[in-house]
């Protein structure tokens, strides 16, 4: 009988240690990987640039009859399933900020989606920006966060995190992380 228990226990400590190298091994980002994602921008929603653009920043109604304007997200806009994507506002990079797009979403149809198809959402139109440069936070037209998508672009390949807002029945907002 002792000598069952030892080959046992030598089994159970040979599959812990297989799964902690493989847990390891085969996580996406390491915890200190994932810390050196910036994290998302704090400023404030300027819906009064939607209709009076200034300096630099892009909008959905920003037009630029010689070349395209980058970032470039009219395509998205008009093929967004259900039209989600309402408008959005660019911000060139500065001293103080990285590159953001602020995505302006229809409440209406945010709140009919679930967590995957926001998520999928998100991580599309996240996607899309991150190629040209730009983190994304979005929004609904009462200015309050819903997800944010985050890269450190100083990588290669580039760090991206995903927060999303999830709204509970009771009304309680919680934010659930993804990196």
């Amino acid at each position: 009988m002792p000598k069952y228990n030892t080959l046992s226990r030598q089994k159970s400590l040979f599959l812990l240690i297989a799964l902690s190298f493989t847990t390891f091994f085969l996580s996406p980002i390491s915890p200190s990987r994932a810390e050196s994602i910036p994290k998302p921008s704090d400023a404030p929603l300027e819906l009064n640039l939607l209709n009076k653009p200034q300096g630099l920043v892009i909008t959905a109604n920003t037009i630029n009859p010689e070349r395209l304007t980058i970032p470039s997200l009219w395509w998205a806009k008009e093929n967004s399933e259900n039209k989600l994507l309402d408008n959005w506002i660019a911000y060139p990079t500065t001293e103080q900020q990285a590159a953001r797009i602020d995505l302006i979403v229809n409440q209406q149809i945010w709140s009919l989606l679930d967590y995957l198809e926001r998520y999928n959402f998100v991580n599309k139109m996240g996607s899309m920006a991150r190629n040209f440069g730009y983190n994304i936070r979005v929004f609904n037209y009462q200015q309050e966060p819903l997800a944010t998508y985050t890269c450190n672009f100083s990588n290669s390949p580039d760090l991206c995190k995903i927060q999303m807002s999830n709204q509970s029945k009771l009304g309680l907002r919680q934010t659930i992380q993804e990196n």
